[in-house]
Formats: C-alpha cells, structure tokens, sequence
C-alpha cells in the first residue's frame, strides 16, 4: 500500500493511506471517503439552521411563549454560529480531522437529542445553542478538507458539491418542516435528524482517518472573548432590525447599541489580529486578505449572500402576507429553486474546472440582477408559476456565482492559510445573510407603513437590484488562481 505526503491546513505533511504517488489528477478511494462523510453531516448541519422558521408560531401556542421570546430560537443559533466560526481557523490547526468531526457531530447530534425532549423552552434554546456550535464547525470542516485532499484540476467539481449543502439544505428546511408540522408534533422536527446526525456520527467514527497531525498553537483568550461583541453584536443587532417584518418602521434602540458594540469589538478583534501576526499565533489569520482573488471572491460572496438571504425572508412574506398561501405551499413554492441551484453545484463545478471563473460569474451576477429586478415589478396578481420561475432563475444565477467564489478564493491560499480562509468566507456569510435580511426586511417594513405591501416589497427588491449590480462589477475581477506552495507570498 502505497503513501501520498501532502500539505494539511496547518501546511504539515499529512500521509493519506491507499493513495497512489505523485498522481495529482486522482483521488483516493479513502479521501473520497471522509469528504463524502462530511459532506453528508454538512448537509444534515445546515438543513437544521432553516428548520424552525416556519414552527415558530406552533411553539408560542405550545410553550407559551410571546413572539420576541420564540425568535430566540433563531436568533440564538445565528449568534452562536457568529460566535463560534472565527474560532475555527484554530480549532482546526489544534485538533486533527477526526477529532474535530467527532466534537462537531458530537455536539450537534446532542443537542438535536436535548431538542427533542426539551420540557419547555428554557432547555429547547439550550440545545439549539448547543447545536450551532457543532454546525458552525462543519462547513469550514468541509473546505479545509477539500482543499487538502483534492488535487487543483479537481477542486471546483468537488467544491461544486458543497453549494449541495450551503444551497438546497436551507431550501429544503422549511418544506421539510411544514410537511412534519402537518402530521406530527414539533418533536419530530428533531427525531427525524436524529437517527441521520447518528448515523454520519457513526460513519465518520468507522471511516474517517486523521489526513493531519496536530500543530500546538497558543489560545489568544483576549480574540475569543473580543469575538462575542464584535461578531454576536454585529449580527444580533442586524437581525433585530430584520426581525421587525411589518411592525417595526426602523432600527430600536438596542439594534443600534448592539451594532455599535459590534462595530468597535470588530475594530478591536482586527487590530488584535493583526497584532498577533508578528507572534504567528492570530486566532483569525487576516493575512489571507493580502491574496487578491480571495478579497475579490469574499465581496462577491457577501453581495451573493446578501441577495440570497434577502430573497429567502422576502418572497415568502410576499406569498404568505400578499398572496395569502400557507406555510407547506410557501415551502414548496420555494423548493424548485432550492433544488436547481444545488443540482446545477457539480456541473458548474466541473464547468469552472474547464474554463475559469470569469465566464460563470459574468453570466451569474447578470441573472440574479435580472430575477431581482423581475422581483420588484411583482404585484398582488402576479403568478406563482412565474414567481417559481422566477425564483429558480436567480438561484441558477446564485449556482454559478458559489461554486467559482470559494474555489478560486480559497485556491490561491498557501496551506498554513487553509483553515483561516475557510473561517473567513464562513464568517462574511453568516454576517452579509444577516445584513441583507436586515436591510431589506426594513425598507420594506418602512415603505409599507406608508405605500402599503406591494410598495414595500417592490422597494426591498428594488434595492436588492441594486446591491446585486456590484457583483457584475466583482464578477468581471474574477481571474482562474492556481494552488500555492506552503511558503508562497501573495502575488495574485
């Protein structure tokens, strides 16, 4: 049996067993092992972030709860998800792969069981606490992975296969959890993902070998604790602007003391950053940032994640509020589109591998401008066949945008620098979904106070039209990256 040496997220030599030498167009049947496993437990992760939205008003009735108090389910998740991510740069440097899986499903997989039999509402936000802590590990998890065990030529296919997990998972939480709601108690929104989190446990406890060895790295306790106002504050105070739907006109007070808590502990959280680069022990290695293409992709991702998030609260406050549909049809309404942008990831991928980035994301930048331009000129009568269409154009747009952003981000990144990336591209989505929920939810609570419904969602996506601009613009930046050598200094 032979042994392939290749570069780990911390740029050690990582020996990958039933691996032919010097093949770099091939991957072994173990590496296509452990990033199917993760693949899998990624799915699982995130098609639970989506899964509440649509039971939330079921668990005010059931746990006497008021609304404010019930949104906590949400915003517990996403705060601990801002929280945990910019950790993970270190967490994956520290422990080996296995070791992170087991802590990221073990804690996902326990807290979907707490979630299950919660007596009340206290232990229910407990275990969803405990479960965006094993979620936010997996998807930098997964993209460290890949960019260690994939030779170049194959990445974007296989990268292709993650927008499976970052696309039609949250698409498909909340058809899943209107179809559990009509038959079944809220419980089963958890013992449904119970027996599949255990089960990629399992599999990845039997399978998944150790592609690194560990690097000491020194904790920075003053970064961890500086990550809590700076990331908690900026997302907590975006989604009490966006949590308003139609009764809030603008920002309260605590939305506008949490951003700016947010707003100086990110300052604060940069500035120790880039402090501890001279030491070599950041917790979130900025350095990444010195690499053209990988600022170029992460404002792409931002601009795409904040269209993204923006057409997922939207349209359906359009279809439940304008049109009056119900939670189950407002799902499946949604699903197509969902569907097609994940479906389309492995295409695109290998598309990327063939003929760059510049080509796919000219032509995805430009249809998500169109569909959400389209958007804007929906009124009380539009169709919801035209509406499906419409949606599932701008998640192709969205397809083709994901794909060549991560990899040819992340491509150029030396592998001391893997890990770090990951965080960073994970940490700007969790914050542009946040910002673009906020933004758009307000202009359209704002202008419907006034002009009514139809004028306030004309005016949100009208504004998400003209965000969406600015990725043509980044779109046309895009140039095809190769992989860097351990000691290779930015030059792309």
């Amino acid at each position: 049996m032979s042994t392939e040496v290749s570069p780990n997220a911390s740029g050690q030599s990582v020996k990958a067993a039933g691996t032919k030498p010097s093949s770099p167009e091939k991957m072994s049947r173990e590496s296509v092992t452990i990033i199917s496993t993760l693949l899998v437990a990624t799915f699982v992760v995130i098609l639970n972030e989506t899964i509440m939205n649509v039971a939330l008003q079921r668990l005010m009735v059931e746990l006497q709860v008021d609304a404010p108090t019930v949104q906590w389910l949400s915003t517990g998740f996403m705060l601990t998800m801002a929280v945990v991510i910019p950790t993970t740069g270190f967490i994956l440097q520290s422990l080996s792969t296995r070791a992170v899986f087991m802590l990221a499903m073990g804690l996902f997989a326990g807290g979907t069981a707490l979630a299950a039999v919660a007596p009340g509402f206290e232990l229910l936000l407990l275990a969803r606490i405990v479960q965006a802590g094993g979620t936010a590990i997996m998807l930098p998890l997964l993209m460290t992975t890949i960019l260690t065990l994939v030779p170049l030529a194959k990445r974007g296919a296989v990268m292709g296969n993650v927008s499976i997990a970052i696309s039609v998972a949250p698409a498909m939480g909340p058809t899943v959890s209107g179809l559990i709601l009509e038959h079944f108690t809220w419980r089963f929104m958890f013992v449904f993902v119970l027996p599949v989190a255990l089960a990629a446990l399992a599999i990845g406890a039997k399978y998944l070998t150790n592609i690194g060895e560990v690097e000491k790295t020194k904790l920075d306790a003053l970064s961890v604790v500086l990550t809590v106002p700076a990331f908690g504050g900026l997302v907590y105070g975006l989604s009490q602007i966006g949590g308003g739907h139609g009764g809030q006109a603008g920002p309260g007070a605590v939305a506008i003391t949490a951003l700016v808590i947010g707003v100086v502990g990110l300052t604060a959280f940069v500035l120790r950053q880039v402090r501890l680069q001279k030491a070599e022990a950041p917790l979130l290695d900025l350095r990444a940032f010195k690499f053209r293409m990988f600022t170029v992709s992460v404002l792409l991702m931002v601009v795409a994640m904040m269209a993204l998030f923006g057409g997922v609260i939207l349209l359906p406050l359009y279809l439940q509020e304008i049109r009056g549909l119900g939670s189950l049809e407002t799902g499946l309404a949604l699903l197509p589109g969902g569907l097609a942008m994940g479906l389309l990831g492995p295409v695109i991928g290998r598309l990327f591998d063939k003929v760059g980035p510049l080509p796919l994301t000219i032509t995805g930048s430009i249809l998500m401008v169109l569909a959400l331009w389209q958007f804007s000129m929906l009124d009380a009568g539009t169709s919801v066949a035209w509406i499906v269409t419409l949606h599932v154009g701008l998640s192709f747009g969205l397809a083709l945008l994901f794909t060549p952003a991560f990899t040819t981000g992340l491509n150029p990144l030396p592998p001391h620098l893997y890990s770090h990336g990951s965080a960073i591209m994970s940490t700007t989505q969790q914050v542009a979904g946040a910002a673009g929920t906020a933004l758009l939810v307000s202009i359209f609570a704002v202008v419907s106070a006034t002009s009514g419904l139809v004028a306030g969602m004309s005016a949100a996506f009208l504004t998400a039209t003209v965000i969406a601009l600015a990725a043509v613009v980044l779109s046309a930046m895009m140039r095809k990256t190769e992989g860097a050598a351990p000691g290779h200094a930015p030059g792309h």
